[in-house]
């Protein structure tokens, strides 16, 4: 089954083939002509042309070499998923030593998603060989996700280290209010009760701005100049920018909300990736609720219960029954599934969690003299405990960035 860089990727048709020269690329070029590659490896897969598909691989392999070491790593997961590929197109073809090959590869250039190779029969071919099974085997403790976020379930709740109280901006402040009349914030969330109110400006943030994981941010760090780059350059942002906006918005409305960066446990340090989600309290249900705006998405208990997000990483831990919004979806484009969402996806990202301590307009703009202060929640399982408080800063901005660790869940996910 194919698989791609982003569970939000959905499926591509052939484009006309893609070759050039090797040259050296800087990162932006070498960005265009990997997603582009991509594609064409995508159509190659569903034609099954293994020549034309090694053939360019190869010359993909040779302009990514060119590339600086540190550039080359933020290109590791196309290269690990176009190898992951080629090896499923081999093992449907009956190639049974290329189809190892290309999986060991794979594995080498860091695709680890251990539950989706044990059931993709794609691999059948190759499933029964010695071989498959002593390349898997290791990789269960770093690539099966439900598994290594099961045997995170432990945290301790005497752990009593000091950490900077969590605070949320008034909407009296200036630059929330001039949100709130820019957008008519107050029109888009309408009259209804906290709940709707709450999604309504979740689903408003999915709509104004497109998710594009692929690129990074502009410049600005707030939702007022955000929105504004975004109209200007036709373009979208990654999920950081997306649960900015919406955090601002919120707080703007005078809703306690915070980021929260979802992050793996990612013991090998071949996983760069994370997701970044929104918490906000609605004070009719007295909690904090999920809140997704790359994909328009909430969780639900099997009552219809709006849940927040330490409910839902216990709930897939004890496998108790979660409900997505059957509206949830990524850029219109392609519907997000609970099963690819929550128990892939955000199963490996719910490991590590991490929140601003202060919820502002413009809380992560890097500035002089600024302190920016955040706070990880910790399982005990995690192979790395300390320190207790990391500082650094940045020589460029000169902003000092501080991180406290916890492995206390009450005194992250406390009321505000």
């Amino acid at each position: 089954m194919l698989r791609y860089r982003n569970i939000m990727i959905s499926t591509l048709l052939l484009l006309g083939p893609l070759l050039s020269k090797a040259r050296q690329d800087s990162a932006n070029s070498f960005s265009a002509y990997a997603d582009q590659q991509e594609k064409v490896f995508v159509a190659l897969y569903e034609k099954k042309d293994v020549t034309t598909y090694e053939h360019l691989l190869q010359a993909w392999q040779e302009r990514y070499r060119q590339l600086p070491d540190k550039t080359q790593k933020q290109y590791t997961r196309y290269l690990a998923n176009a190898y992951y590929n080629l090896a499923c197109v081999h093992a449907l073809l009956g190639n049974k030593k290329p189809a190892l090959d290309y999986l060991g590869l794979s594995i080498q250039s860091g695709y680890s998603n251990y539950a989706h190779m044990m059931k993709d029969t794609d691999l059948d071919g190759i499933r029964k060989d010695p071989a498959f099974s002593k390349m898997l085997q290791p990789l269960r403790a770093t690539g099966d996700y439900l598994y290594i976020l099961q045997r995170a379930g432990t945290y301790n709740e005497k752990d009593k280290r000091p950490l900077p109280a969590f605070t949320y901006q008034p909407a009296g402040d200036i630059n929330l209010t001039a949100l709130r009349r820019a957008f008519n914030l107050d029109s888009i969330a309408g009259q209804g009760h906290d709940v709707s109110k709450v999604l309504n400006v979740l689903h408003w943030v999915h709509e104004l701005i497109p998710h594009d994981g692929n690129h990074e941010n502009p410049a600005a760090r707030n939702a007022l100049q955000l929105i504004a780059v975004c109209r200007k350059d036709d373009r979208g942002l990654n999920c950081r920018g997306l649960a900015t906006v919406l955090n601002e918005a919120y707080l703007a409305l005078g809703f306690a909300s915070r980021l929260v960066t979802c992050l793996p446990k990612d013991s090998l340090r071949t996983d760069p990736d994370c997701h970044v989600i929104n918490m906000v309290y609605v004070p009719s249900l007295k909690k904090w609720i999920w809140a997704d705006p790359t994909n328009d998405a909430y969780v639900m208990n099997e009552k219809g219960e709006l849940l927040g997000i330490q409910e839902v990483r216990e709930r897939i831990i004890r496998n108790e029954p979660l409900i997505l919004n059957p509206t949830a979806n990524w850029n219109h484009r392609s519907s997000t599934t609970k099963e690819d969402y929550l128990y892939r996806y955000m199963a490996k990202n719910l490991y590590i969690l991490q929140s601003p301590a202060h919820s502002t307009w413009n809380m992560e703009a890097p500035e002089p003299g600024k302190t920016i202060q955040y706070i990880q929640l910790l399982p005990l399982d995690y192979f790395k405990q300390g320190p207790d408080k990391k500082e650094s800063t940045s020589q460029k901005s000169g902003t000092t960035y501080q991180y406290y660790n916890t492995n206390n869940p009450a005194a992250f996910w406390q009321l505000p």
